[in-house]
């Protein structure tokens, strides 16, 4: 018994230990999916997540916060057209517009450009941007319901009102059952709705949400606040218009509060492309044929999705990429042909044209930075190219020296003994010489001169 006992308890601690580990993947199984249908809760904004990203757009007119929300999940094409409106800077409204209809940007993209100070804002940080749209991809109906309670507490405050430039009222939700409402809002609920005083004309507010919407409720999560440029907004106040745009067709989107989606005008969204692409088919393209935005996931240019539930939706979508390039009559021939002849090129030693507009602005950025480093390449080559030759020359004057001096080198007879026995014995007997006193030194015959004859008397003779 003494042995068996603690055999039995280690048995019992390790069934209870696998117990517990199979215990717990049931557990988690049957821990409720999120409301908005994501695989993991990791995966979904919080509440006040969801507060903090919205603050800065929530208090937008619909039919402008629609196309935020929209152009947001193409956020590359966002930050190409908030470098085209840094470029374009007086650029607003249809005139705008009607600039861009050749970019390859998504069309909801498109139609912010006739928004510069809102461009401004959305510049600021492009992060955002893309958690906003990642947000309404994944959560629409949870992003409706943030924006819906920010704006009622803007209008607790006292800070959401109509004035000249937007029109605010509250509307209740048409009974359950329509096809206008979802489950998730009770009959009866009032929702905010902000229009323009003009359906024409178009205001972009500016505000501090810190300040707008009263005491925040998310001390750890402090709402964004991006204040976009003076320029826009001379002497800003705490709720400030800038100049209305004239907006045309530009905006063809609207908030469906009710739906927890975005509602497109089928006919202004045909009206805003007639100079890009007459026969695009809208309801392939865009949305749906009940008239519901639909993601173009062609248009993401390669952002990744934040969640496996858009990854694996839209992913899905880009799969048929071959039959939407086969409606818009892309020959896949033609496609062939332009990547044999760009082969062709780089081989040849020419750069590829650019396959979009980022890439070109790269390139244009690099080739602008190797521009601006020639001068210092081209003199550090010139040094170089100094040392070279003062070297070269220093090897020729070395072997030229050599050269001459070859037949007075001291060493040049060491080889031949003899010859070197002479040399020393004719220096020697040079020496020698010229250590003798000079009446012993005779080499050579000496000079005599005749004597002259006495002299014989002192006078001269006659």
């Amino acid at each position: 018994m003494r042995i068996l006992v603690p055999q039995l308890l280690t048995a019992a601690l390790l069934l209870a230990v696998f117990d517990g580990a199979c215990a717990a993947p049931q557990a988690a199984a049957k821990t409720p999916a999120a409301s908005t249908g994501l695989t993991a809760s990791s995966e979904s904004f919080s509440r006040e997540e969801l507060d903090q990203m919205m603050a800065p757009v929530a208090l937008y007119p619909d039919s402008l916060l629609a196309q935020v929300l929209m152009a947001s999940t193409y956020p590359g094409d966002v930050a190409d057209a908030v470098e085209w409106s840094k470029a374009h800077k007086d650029a607003k409204g249809e005139a705008a517009v009607n600039q861009v209809a050749n970019e390859t940007w998504d069309p909801s993209v498109q139609s912010l450009v006739a928004f510069p100070q809102l461009l401004a804002v959305l510049g600021q940080d492009p992060k955002w941007v893309q958690r906003m749209g990642d947000a309404f991809l994944a959560q629409p109906d949870a992003v409706m319901e943030s924006v819906q309670r920010l704006r009622r507490q803007a209008d607790a405050a006292g800070n959401l009102k109509s004035n000249e430039q937007q029109k605010v009222s509250k509307q209740s939700a048409p009974p359950s059952g329509t096809t206008a409402t979802t489950t998730t809002v009770p009959a009866g609920t009032q929702t905010i709705v902000i229009e323009p005083a003009n359906p024409e004309v178009v205001y972009v507010p500016s505000y501090n949400p810190s300040v707008v919407y009263g005491s925040w409720a998310y001390p750890s999560y402090p709402p964004y606040y991006y204040p976009p440029p003076a320029y826009y907004y001379p002497g800003a106040a705490l709720f400030s218009f800038g100049v209305g745009v004239a907006v045309g067709g530009a905006l063809w989107g609207n908030c469906n509060w009710w739906g927890g989606d975005v509602d497109i005008d089928v006919n202004r969204y045909n009206e805003f492309n007639r100079n890009t692409n007459r026969e695009r088919n809208v309801n392939r393209d865009q949305i749906s044929r009940d008239g519901k935005w639909q993601h173009n996931a062609a248009n993401r240019d390669g952002v990744p999705y934040r969640d496996s539930k858009s990854r694996e939706q839209f992913g899905r979508q880009l799969d048929g990429k071959g039959q939407r390039d086969a409606y818009r009559g892309r020959d896949g021939a033609r496609t062939a042909e332009r990547d044999n002849a760009r082969q062709a090129m780089q081989n040849r030693g020419f750069e590829s044209p650019a396959t979009s507009n980022r890439e070109a602005r790269d390139r244009a950025g690099q080739a602008s930075r190797d521009f601006n480093q020639q001068p210092r390449a081209r003199q550090q080559a010139a040094n170089q190219n100094l040392s070279n030759a003062r070297a070269q020359q220093g090897a020729r004057d070395r072997a030229s020296t050599a050269q001459r001096g070859q037949g007075n080198n001291a060493f040049a007879g060491a080889r031949n003994p003899g010859q070197s026995r002479a040399d020393a014995g004719r220096g020697h007997s040079s020496f020698s010489s010229s250590q003798r006193p000079s009446s012993s030194r005779g080499g050579g015959r000496q000079m005599s001169r005749p004597s002259r004859p006495p002299s014989r008397g002192g006078g001269r003779r006659r």
